[in-house]
């Protein structure tokens, strides 16, 4: 009798496991909701994901999201990323000014605001937390901590070098770019 019942709730689980439309990362208070991905990526599905490491080191897993699953800068678009250490929420946007820089954005007055904006939209992060963000083309980045808004960038031109830290060719992290966009 037990074996039939954990078959069931294995064949159960499997079930609801692959009726999901997105990777939620259920169980942590910060996880992943469908909604902010569904509610601005018409059709949302995973085109990839990866694990960005340095040294012995898991730093977090990015996940890219687009419609049908296949990326296009000029739709909306959602990467989410769930990190595996503890972070600054400063260090996050320092580090991500960096990148865009290396990325060859120059406009270092344009930078520094960005900085301080991101600085006021991003937390510390813990084990588990999920951020993501919302491209949508034209118009904004939308931050989220789970299925909570944190911040708004109206400015396509940080939309597009935000983004390209992780998907422009230039990307310092060329594997996790190619993990990203289901390359091999």
């Amino acid at each position: 009798m037990w074996s039939r019942y954990i078959l069931f709730m294995d064949i159960a689980l499997l079930g609801i496991f692959f009726l999901q439309p997105i990777h939620v990362f259920a169980g942590e208070e910060n996880a992943l909701s469908a909604e902010p991905v569904q509610a601005y990526v018409p059709n949302a599905s995973v085109v990839g994901s990866g694990v960005l490491s340095y040294a012995f080191w898991d730093i977090y897993e990015a996940t890219l999201f687009a419609p049908e699953g296949v990326w296009s800068s000029n739709k909306p678009f959602a990467l989410s990323i769930e990190y595996f250490r503890a972070l600054k929420g400063k260090e996050i946007a320092d580090r991500s000014v960096q990148e865009m820089r290396q990325q060859g954005f120059t406009n270092e007055v344009t930078l520094a605001a960005w900085n301080s904006q991101m600085k006021a939209i991003f937390p510390d992060v813990k084990k588990g937390t999920v951020l993501t963000a919302v491209y949508i083309p034209g118009i904004q980045t939308t931050f989220y901590n789970g299925a909570g808004i944190i911040g708004v960038i109206k400015d396509d031109d940080f939309g597009k070098s935000f983004f390209g830290i992780w998907l422009a060719e230039k990307t310092s992290e060329p594997k996790l770019r190619r993990a990203l966009l289901g390359l091999k």
